[in-house]
């Protein structure tokens, strides 16, 4: 069966660096050569295009990744012990007014992964 879905392609300065990042997360590489790679984990499929000139302090890409379980995820990309700001970086799981559940990551190249699932919501009474 053919998949479907959405593919983000993210620009990377430096796409082997990118790439060892993301197979750091689990990814695996399935495509490449030296301008382009293609990875997946499961259901995630991310697509490094190389940008030589991206300067990753000033890269404002970004896309967003549903999940079944966000916190699992965090969990498995904690261990990574990634600080909370720069280029690659990992944040906390919050609640967002927006009804998900959600974290952030950003890969060496700078771009901005926001991954979430769907909160639970109650019954008004």
């Amino acid at each position: 069966m053919p998949r479907t879905g959405v593919e983000p392609i993210l620009p990377a300065h430096n796409v082997a660096r990118t790439r060892e990042f993301y197979e750091s997360l689990g990814f695996k590489a399935g495509y490449y050569d030296d301008h382009y790679e293609i990875l997946r984990r499961g259901e995630l499929v991310v697509h490094l295009e190389a940008r030589h000139e991206l300067q990753p302090a000033s890269n404002d890409t970004s896309c967003y990744w549903r999940v079944p379980n966000a916190d699992a995820l965090y969990r498995e990309f904690v261990a990574l012990g990634l600080p909370g700001d720069g280029s690659p970086s990992l944040t906390e799981p919050a609640d967002e007014p927006w009804g998900m559940r959600e974290f952030r990551l950003r890969d060496p190249a700078g771009n901005l992964i926001r991954i979430g699932h769907e909160l639970v919501r109650s019954a008004a009474l």
